[in-house]
């Protein structure tokens, strides 16, 4: 890593860390401002006196003024420290949101998975046909995967292959009383929200690849390329290809920020017990330890997509780090 590359990561870094202040106060804002008292919820239905419920909010510091439980929120974030759940008591929230963690690492890297395999070789193979009907039907597809919403796709999914012909699970990550090693279980219970998860990404990375396509086979070394006699294979995967991807590189922070944030929504339709999945549950319970914790750690997640992307792209072209 040269020192211009070096100064570009550590300035990102700098650069993030404001991002990360102003997230974590819009989140206690938010949390804090919404209607509804956590510990009313909570103690509904309970035997307790008013008494029992001010030393309940006492216990989380929710007594106290608004800028002391801001400076203290604050502060305990920085420390990684987000106190104990109130809806589950004597549980810490990064412990509980850590577990669920690697199922929304493991459906957001299956379904970049499922964008790179299916959306690169779409968006080649409709430059190589331009005008033709499987160029039309690709751009189509396109369309489409920019205009269903994530849950509307999701919920197609489930009445086809789930309900209809019972070709895969509708729920769940493993099937009860399965072992959890049973690899081709897990793949059947992943196949369909990882997918849908893609679907979107899949349609960028076609329409993007083919534009980018078409505008690389125009350049001149290109066609120099073809008049020395090369193959067209070698032409395009070693000549064309190479260059139409430094774009899909840029855009990979944003894919990667939205297989993260899209997560929530596909957790919620196919019961993934995920990071967004609970996080969700969490608010509207008002568990403002556990949303607090949640959203920190999405934040983060998507501040480190965005970093890689930054850092990937400074290796593909040197004279992005000295802008």
């Amino acid at each position: 890593m040269g020192p211009g590359t070096r100064r570009f990561v550590i300035r990102r870094l700098i650069q993030a860390v404001p991002t990360l202040f102003g997230i974590i106060t819009l989140t206690f804002l938010i949390s804090r401002l919404a209607p509804g008292d956590p510990i009313r919820l909570v103690t509904f239905g309970l035997d307790l006196t008013g008494e029992d419920i001010e030393r309940i909010r006492r216990n989380y510091g929710l007594d106290r003024p608004m800028y002391e439980q801001y400076i203290k929120y604050v502060w305990d974030t920085l420390r990684l420290d987000f106190g104990y759940s109130i809806i589950y008591p004597g549980q810490t929230p990064t412990s509980m949101l850590m577990a669920r963690l690697p199922n929304t690492l493991m459906l957001a890297v299956v379904a970049l998975v499922w964008q790179l395999l299916i959306g690169v070789p779409l968006g080649i193979i409709a430059a190589l046909n331009r005008g033709k009907v499987i160029d039309q039907l690709i751009r189509f597809f396109a369309t489409v995967g920019h205009a269903v919403p994530d849950f509307w796709m999701g919920l197609i999914f489930i009445i086809v292959f789930a309900v209809t012909l019972r070709w895969m699970p509708s729920q769940g990550v493993l099937t009860i009383g399965k072992d959890q090693w049973d690899i081709l279980d897990r793949i059947r219970h992943i196949a369909m929200p990882s997918l849908v998860l893609a679907f979107t990404g899949i349609a960028l990375y076609a329409r993007l690849l083919r534009t980018e396509m078409l505008e690389v086979l125009r350049q001149d070394y290109v066609r120099t390329a073809e008049a020395k006699g090369l193959a067209d294979r070698v032409v395009v995967v070693r000549h064309a290809l190479r260059n139409a991807l430094i774009p899909v590189v840029t855009s990979l922070g944003g894919i990667l920020a939205g297989l993260i944030s899209g997560a929530l929504i596909i957790e919620q339709v196919f019961t993934w017990p995920g990071l967004g999945q609970f996080t969700y549950q969490a608010a509207i319970a008002k568990d403002y330890p556990v949303v607090q914790a949640g959203v920190f750690i999405s934040s983060l997640l998507l501040v480190i997509s965005y970093i890689l992307r930054d850092v990937t792209y400074a290796f593909i072209d040197p004279r992005i780090a000295h802008r």
